[in-house]
């Protein structure tokens, strides 16, 4: 037998504290996707628009929808290391 100690569970406190965690990242995920899609639908306004032009004109919209495409997953609380 070993003379660990026996497992304690968290509080209740601490179980609140990890839920409002898990809460607001999955929140902040989420905010990140809408504001890609509202770029998104931008971009595809513009490119209906300005037709032959929009290459030149929806350029900065593109870019920021590709900046914003990076991060707008919406990832859940845990992450499982599979490498």
């Amino acid at each position: 037998m070993s003379s660990a100690q026996p497992y304690q569970l968290p509080s209740a406190d601490a179980i609140k504290e990890t839920v409002e965690a898990r809460e607001e990242k999955i929140r902040s995920d989420w905010v990140k996707v809408m504001k890609a899609r509202i770029v998104r639908e931008e971009l595809v306004k513009c490119h209906k628009g300005e037709g032959v032009n929009h290459y030149q004109v929806c350029q900065p919209l593109a870019d920021r929808y590709l900046e914003l495409l990076k991060d707008a997953k919406v990832r859940g609380y845990k992450h499982v290391d599979l490498a």
